[in-house]
């Protein structure tokens, strides 16, 4: 089993997490300074959204430079550094690489609007007008009316399948290819174990498609893994690909020898989960995994619950997506594009049941968990901030001023700490749960320790066995390979739920490490359970 397959991946949003010279950014030398709690947490690998120099229109993925940091981070030394702290904790990082456009403050893009015979300007796609690849669809609906921004510098449009003030390059050219693979050289020579490559499935474009997931696409990505394979053995490769299960086989390349993504993001059985719970019904979770064919041997899915962005519901149909704005974002402000901008323990009305229980479901499922900053903790959101950014708060490291995030006036802030009496700061924090026997925190933490002792519960190739013979409520499923086997139970109700046990098999509560006598389960509202068959 390679490294990644078996890891717990932690999503941190760097200007978020820890402000050492108290200029209101989190920076990577405050990222060094609690490196020591992810290495406690049980964090294998790090994921750093874009660290590059950036107007921040778009939190860094607006890129305004492949080749440097953010002075607002530090500097380049500061970046070595952090790696080798990372990797001297026997932890790795990888960051995020945005292919697919660039920031409209590029020098590329500077130098391509400057006049149509510019050197750069094929590194772009122009048109004269705005008329081409129109069964592309808009993905920003609530902002960006069109694909195509006219440029008045130069005369012509150019595409845009994100923000108009991010302008896709042109996969078409060569030198972009090269751009993008000496980008990937530079980092990867630094130490990086990796990259999360955002945007991956509209690189290209052509007519009368919806220019999404083209053949195109991956004989590029080919030469990406080619690179990784023959001169960075080892290093990650993870899609960031919106798309049904089916449609990402192919970003995993061939199935003899895999020769894509070794990682793909699992994006439709995210919000099944949050279904499942809000219906009392597991139907929508045993659905989407039946739909999820077998990926390759050394190829892993990345499970999650929350991150960055809005909580996706572009993968789900109309009426669920109206089921799922009613129940969790009640409220039309706290819906962004196609989703929910809300963080986890707010989805659930900070009920450390079902925050706990949607924990162990993606911990037993098949895939490689990714946490978000802060969800160990319960930590809530602001939705009087604009757009992403109510998921983008400070962390919350202990009850002093700024929740121990910054020494920074709380005005020179990037973002005010979330206050308040359910998720504030003095009552939500790091230190006040990690001394706390019986936290979230702690709980959160056992459920890693013991999830990363199993890597039967982390196997793609493991099928999830069903138990069918239960309430709709009852979520249970084996996971099983030739050493162990694994019992997961969980009640997606707030009423208790008896499961009777095989007769013959023995068991012991992987959670609770004590042996089950009992032939029958009950399961609190909420409740769940890892069991393991004790051989003889």
């Amino acid at each position: 089993m390679t490294w990644y397959e078996n890891a717990v991946f932690y999503e941190l949003y760097l200007r978020a997490f820890y402000d050492s010279n108290s200029d209101g950014y989190g920076d990577l030398a405050g990222l060094r300074q609690h490196l020591d709690y992810l290495q406690w947490l049980g964090v294998d690998c790090i994921w750093l959204p874009p660290i590059f120099p950036s107007p921040m229109r778009d939190d860094g993925y607006d890129i305004a430079s492949y080749f440097s940091v953010d002075p607002i981070y530090g500097l380049m030394e500061d970046f070595k550094m952090t790696v080798d702290e990372i990797h001297r904790r026997g932890m790795r990082v990888v960051i995020d690489l945005v292919m697919n456009h660039t920031s409209d403050e590029h020098p590329w893009f500077k130098e391509a609007r400057s006049s149509k015979e510019s050197p750069l300007r094929d590194y772009y796609v122009w048109s004269p007008t705005p008329e081409k690849y129109q069964d592309a669809r808009i993905i920003f609906l609530d902002t960006e009316s069109s694909n195509w921004a006219y440029d008045e510098m130069s005369g012509e449009y150019y595409w845009h399948r994100f923000y108009s003030s991010q302008p896709d390059l042109n996969y078409d050219n060569p030198k972009v290819h090269e751009e993008m693979l000496t980008a990937m050289r530079f980092w990867l020579d630094m130490g990086l174990d990796g990259f999360r490559v955002d945007a991956i499935p509209y690189l290209y474009e052509r007519e009368d498609t919806n220019c999404e997931n083209l053949d195109e696409t991956h004989v590029f990505i080919k030469k990406m893994r080619a690179l990784i394979d023959e001169e960075y053995p080892g290093r990650l490769l993870l899609a960031e690909a919106n798309q049904w299960p089916q449609d990402l086989i192919p970003y995993f390349g061939d199935t003899d020898k895999p020769d894509e993504f070794q990682m793909c993001f699992n994006f439709p059985l995210m919000p099944r989960l949050f279904m499942a719970l809000a219906r009392r019904d597991r139907q929508s979770i045993v659905d989407i995994v039946a739909r999820t064919p077998d990926i390759p041997d050394g190829c892993q899915w990345a499970t999650f619950l929350r991150n960055h962005d809005e909580l996706t519901l572009e993968m789900v149909t109309e009426e669920e997506r109206y089921f799922m704005w009613d129940f969790y974002a009640s409220e039309p402000r706290q819906r962004l594009n196609l989703g929910i901008r809300r963080r986890l323990a707010s989805l659930v009305d900070n009920d450390r049941r079902r925050i706990e229980l949607l924990h162990s479901i993606l911990l037993t499922l098949p895939g490689a968990p990714v946490l978000y900053y802060g969800d160990e903790i319960g930590m809530g959101d602001n939705i009087e901030l604009p757009d992403r950014n109510g998921v983008r708060t400070p962390m919350q490291w202990n009850n002093s001023a700024n929740g121990g995030f910054s020494n920074s006036p709380m005005e020179k802030l990037y973002s005010p700490p979330v206050t308040g009496p359910d998720f504030g700061y003095t009552s939500v924090n790091v230190d006040m749960q990690r001394t706390t026997p019986g936290s979230l925190l702690q709980t959160i933490r056992q459920m890693l320790a013991v999830r990363k002792a199993h890597p039967t519960l982390a196997r793609s190739q493991n099928k999830v066995q069903w138990l069918d013979d239960l309430p709709r409520h009852a979520l249970a499923y084996w996971r099983e390979d030739e050493e162990t086997s694994i019992l997961a139970l969980h009640n997606l109700a707030d009423v208790s739920l008896n499961i009777e046990l095989p007769e013959e098999m023995r068991f012991i509560d992987m959670i609770k490490v004590d042996q089950v006598t009992s032939p029958r389960i009950e399961l609190p509202g909420y409740g769940y359970c890892w069991l393991k068959v004790i051989k003889e």
